[in-house]
């Protein structure tokens, strides 16, 4: 059996970058930038008021209480101002330019206004409620970094630098199939010895929220005609991943089919549980990963390879997210294989703790479905005593791009 880690460099180094594509700025979101983004103007362009008030020169409100000339208005999108003189304000609104001739804005708070005058409280200070040109961001600023995943956030200060279109990364094109005659569709009645097909279901999601496009090729059945029928189907992608039909047994027909199409094995088998029986290779210019039928196998093998794959096609950092946390309970040694223990975070005495689940059979989906995180025993790891730290992968942060 392979170690884990040298089966996870050697898929990542057959694994390249997909190309850019541009988006319109509302279709942005939660892809990943492809080129530096920098502002093509200043924000904001010219000073502009901070409040409401009076835009004054802070000199003529030097002593309080002298009267000003109101000559008028300055407001966000209305027509330019008039420059001040001596002796003059003008009302002002919150995002409005500063009229010519203005230094400070006096705030509506502190003013008494009279017969087309104003007065102020108390004096300005030059610069006061004044958001000055280039307050957030100066032309040419860089702004995003590439590789940066677009949220929210990042969509709208895109938007404010002047940003219409954005070059992104492609998302990967990942053909999903599943194999077994025990399959059938989700919804369908379950009879004796059928199970519904959940493993591919859950991959092109996994995908999906990773940042890929999911081709999904079906369920094919355990011939090698069938197979190969389903693998007719299989259209320009970047990644093929498989799902069953891994192991050692009769019917376990991924590895010759494939080969019959010229795959390149590079390894089979890993030195990790649940996962185990994990298959590698090319066909051509595609890496093809058969993950296991077991649904959490499949499920742990997606979190841990094709996670990887996708985020290194769109140019991101491929390692999961790991913490330290405290066990609730004591750990036997491990074995030779990497275990990825099934687990929830739970409060004992003020302390954040990790428990692992009582059974962690690979066919129980629903203990993965309920855990928030997967406890990382390394081969060989020594026996962890309660409150010891192990590492963690967060469930919530792992299954997200950022």
């Amino acid at each position: 059996m392979l170690a884990l880690d040298e089966a996870r460099a050697r898929v990542l180094a057959a694994v390249r970058p997909v190309g850019t594509e541009w988006v319109a700025l509302p279709d942005g979101l939660d892809r990943v930038l492809a080129e530096d983004l920098r502002a093509r103007h200043d924000q904001p362009p010219t000073a502009v008021s901070a409040m409401d008030g009076y835009a004054v020169r802070a000199a003529d409100t030097d002593p309080p209480g002298r009267w000003l000339e109101i000559v008028g208005e300055a407001r966000a999108g209305g027509p330019e101002a008039r420059p001040l003189r001596p002796g003059e304000a003008a009302r002002i609104f919150t995002g409005a330019p500063l009229p010519p001739g203005a230094d400070a804005v006096a705030i509506q708070e502190n003013a008494e206004a009279r017969d087309g005058k104003v007065r102020f409280v108390r004096a300005s200070r030059p610069g006061e409620f004044v958001r000055p040109a280039g307050l957030d961001f100066r032309a040419g600023e860089l702004l995003l970094s590439a590789g940066s995943v677009l949220d929210p956030r990042r969509i709208g200060l895109a938007a404010a630098a002047g940003h219409a279109w954005l070059p992104v990364r492609r998302r990967p094109r990942v053909a999903v199939l599943a194999t077994g005659d025990e399959l059938i569709w989700p919804g369908e009645p379950v009879v004796p010895g059928r199970v519904a097909s959940s493993n591919s279901v859950a991959l092109a999601a996994l995908v999906r929220r990773l940042g890929g496009a999911p081709l999904d090729l079906g369920i094919a059945p355990d011939t090698p005609e069938g197979l190969a029928a389903a693998l007719d189907r299989l259209a320009a992608v970047d990644l093929l991943v498989t799902s069953g039909g891994a192991s050692v047994g009769e019917y376990d027909l991924v590895r010759s089919t494939l080969g019959g199409r010229g795959l390149v094995l590079d390894f089979w088998k890993v030195a990790m549980r649940p996962g185990k029986p994990l298959i590698f290779g090319r066909l051509g210019e595609v890496p093809v990963l058969g993950v296991p039928g077991n649904p959490v196998s499949a499920l742990v093998c997606g979190i841990v390879f094709v996670r990887a794959v996708l985020l290194t096609m769109q140019g991101l950092a491929p390692d999961l997210p790991t913490e330290p946390v405290p066990s609730a309970r004591p750990l036997a040694a491990n074995d030779e294989r990497f275990d990825h223990l099934r687990a929830r975070f739970l409060e004992r005495d003020g302390r954040r703790l990790v428990e692992p689940a009582e059974t962690q059979d690979s066919s129980m989906l629903a203990t993965l479905a309920r855990a928030e995180a997967l406890i990382l025993r390394p081969p060989f790891a020594p026996a962890v005593e309660e409150g010891a730290e192990v590492p963690c992968v967060p469930l919530e942060r792992a299954l997200r791009l950022s």
